[in-house]
């Protein structure tokens, strides 16, 4: 049992892989997943509200550069995309004792460099963006990779960047290096793909696309890029596609869109970029509001991923130089930076929460 003591507060000890601090059930424990550029994804306890633990798992895999890591929605399972063999790595998942042993590979292998990787919201299946054609695989899941599902008829344009299931598991977005920048598809969980929807009629500007995100909704599309405006938001109807391209925000990141999501709730759009102040959040109603005052307390480099706790109470962002990770409070604005606990890397590419 892993305890650790607080000075000068009511609360005596934690008990490792417990939800609630002992004593205190106001708050919860929950988990906060980084992955680096050598390969090691570390995972800290959460108490939401109150601090960030020391190093709750950790796992070094053979990928390097932790380009996303993610959990399932059941939270059972943890993936990651990396750069090296085999590109896509699948962990069980356990409160109590953290990483499990590795799945096996898929039988057919990512081709290239894994970008991004996601399960669907029903866990029935697996995306993986990665470098090399067809720049995007899908595979069932089920305790394991499955066949892989035949390519889509029109593939996505060269190098996927991003890959991500709407909400409801009907549809797949895919962020590319080149023109058209943002692809979109019908698919169906034991069938596969269906025809690629049209490209949207306001076309983006040139500039890889870095991060793809779907609104809670699932009714909208947002794409982050390495050009100006740095990020962009579409409408979007299920079996029809892309609508109208909603106005660019008043104010614009300051640099290349690297990270973009939506709230839990749906009512805030958050991008990482390079330059300061490395992140910009915006309300959202059918549109970009006024952005956000900036944290008190900036990240300290570029930033790459941004995620929101799955309360929406905490906002998360990973970037270049010490301490790589910041999070903050979060409620209609940026509160008071959590303190980063220590741990070993020279670099984090993305976060993530459960």
């Amino acid at each position: 049992m892993a305890v650790i003591r607080i000075r000068n507060s009511g609360i005596k000890k934690i008990n490792k892989g417990n939800s609630l601090l002992s004593g205190n059930p106001a708050y919860t424990s929950n988990f906060i997943a980084v992955g680096t550029g050598s390969g090691s994804v570390y995972i800290f306890s959460f108490y939401e509200g109150s601090f960030i633990g020391k190093v709750f798992s950790n796992t070094t895999s053979s990928l390097t550069y932790g380009y996303d890591v993610s959990w399932s929605i059941s939270g059972n399972n943890f993936i990651q995309a990396g750069l090296l063999p085999p590109f896509v790595a699948v962990y069980p998942w356990s409160n109590i004792s953290g990483f499990g042993t590795k799945y096996a590979n898929p039988a057919t292998a990512i081709p290239e460099s894994g970008n991004a990787a996601r399960f669907s919201p029903s866990e029935n299946d697996v995306v993986v963006a990665h470098s090399n054609s067809p720049y995007i695989s899908v595979y069932p899941w089920s305790n394991g990779f499955g066949t892989k599902y035949t390519n889509p008829a029109t593939l996505p344009a060269i190098s996927g960047r991003d890959a991500k299931f709407s909400p409801s598991g009907n549809n797949i977005a895919v962020a590319n290096y080149s023109s058209p920048y943002l692809s979109a598809y019908p698919f169906t969980s034991g069938t596969g793909f269906g025809t690629k929807y049209a490209n949207p009629a306001t076309p983006l500007s040139s500039g890889i696309a870095n991060r793809v995100a779907w609104s809670t909704s699932g009714n909208n599309i947002a794409l982050a890029q390495d050009s100006t405006p740095y990020v962009h938001a579409y409408s979007f109807t299920s079996g029809t596609g892309f609508g109208t391209k909603y106005a660019d925000p008043a104010t614009l990141p300051t640099g290349n869109g690297k990270g973009v999501t939506w709230s839990p709730s749906g009512n805030d759009i958050a991008v990482a970029h390079s330059n300061s102040p490395y992140i910009s959040v915006y309300p959202w109603s059918n549109g970009f509001g006024t952005k956000y005052t900036n944290p008190a307390t900036l990240p300290t480099g570029d930033g790459f991923g941004v995620a929101w706790s799955i309360s929406g109470n905490s906002i998360g962002i990973a970037h270049l130089n010490s301490p790589y990770l910041s999070v903050y409070n979060w409620s209609s604005g940026f509160g008071t930076k959590y303190a980063t606990p220590e741990f070993s890397t020279n670099s984090v590419f993305s976060v993530a929460f459960k």
